[in-house]
């Protein structure tokens, strides 16, 4: 499968290398040192799992460089990807689709919006990687899952053809039979766990560790499945109790990547996380201080260093 991989961080970066260590035409847009060390040296993964290594690898900044491709796994922020979605139209113009795998559920409606209907998929990704050098990436714990799903009248066929070759490279992949509601089911997640790690400044292992942490990241995610809800997603009886063990379970130095870009002065997506909660549900009448609290403590970093 020809697959253009947009944004060379930790999930482009791990899945990508999956990919293309498994013989498929796997292209990588990058920028910046990650780009030359991509092009220098090629790119390795470090992982407990088995290290990943491609001494060279197909990298380039420009995606009209690329051309058609069968998939696009869009794994750039969030507030990048409708300046992104802008340069993929002459790559899914022989039946290819974009799968955007960023944190938050507004993407595939950005993306359904400048690309026309059915060249979009859902995409869920599970797990904690990062950029530890330009050119490597570190994947912290076992977890590394991708969820792939059409939505209500696409192209499911594929969506299947994705998932076949994702499990043929040894990833654990699956597909969704309801895409949407596995997007809000990591988005209750990611938006305590982004929130509240940032609120205390600490991993995971402090949040289920201090009572007062563990209470406030139950109450965010309880916020967010009532704004689920008022969006026509149920998730359904035991669904918080079954995320709390999920918390129980993650390495306890796992720090979400929204602390990462925190501690590192950079841009923040919160407004796309807890924020977004705190917006949808005012739009629905409900509250949510807890996010909207969260999101008015991270305000003055949203723009990182520079603001």
């Amino acid at each position: 499968m020809r697959i253009a991989v947009i944004g060379a961080g930790g999930v482009g970066g791990y899945f990508g290398a999956k990919l293309a260590k498994a013989g498929n035409d796997v292209v990588f847009v990058a920028r910046g040192a990650q780009l030359a060390a991509l092009r220098a040296q090629g790119l390795r993964v470090e992982s407990a799992g088995g290290d990943v290594l491609l001494d060279r690898v197909d990298a380039t900044d420009d995606p009209a460089a690329i051309g058609p491709v069968d998939a696009v796994m869009l794994c750039v922020k969030l507030w990048d990807v409708e300046a992104a979605a802008a340069q993929l139209a002459p790559l899914v113009t022989r039946g290819g689709v974009v799968i955007p795998f960023q944190n938050g559920v507004d993407s595939p409606a950005i993306l359904t919006r400048l690309l026309g209907e059915g060249r979009v998929l859902g995409g869920v990704a599970y797990i904690a990687a990062s950029i530890a050098a330009p050119g490597v990436i570190s994947h912290l714990g076992s977890m590394a899952r991708l969820r792939v799903g059409a939505f209500e009248g696409g192209p499911a066929e594929r969506a299947q053809a994705f998932v076949d070759v994702a499990r043929a490279a040894g990833v654990d992949a699956e597909l969704s039979p309801d895409i949407r509601r596995a997007l809000w089911e990591k988005f209750v997640f990611l938006c305590a766990f982004s929130g509240v790690t940032c609120l205390a400044r600490a991993p995971a292992g402090t949040l289920r560790a201090d009572a007062d942490l563990r209470k406030a990241f139950e109450a965010s995610m309880r916020e967010v499945e009532i704004v689920a809800r008022a969006q026509g997603v149920e998730l359904g009886d035991g669904f918080i109790a079954g995320q709390m063990r999920l918390l129980d379970g993650l390495p306890a130095g796992m720090r979400s990547s929204m602390l990462n870009d925190l501690t590192a002065g950079h841009r923040l997506e919160a407004p796309w996380l807890c924020g977004r909660v705190a917006e949808l549900a005012a739009q629905a009448g409900l509250a949510a201080p807890v996010n909207a609290t969260i999101y008015a403590g991270l305000k003055p970093y949203l723009a990182g260093a520079a603001g």
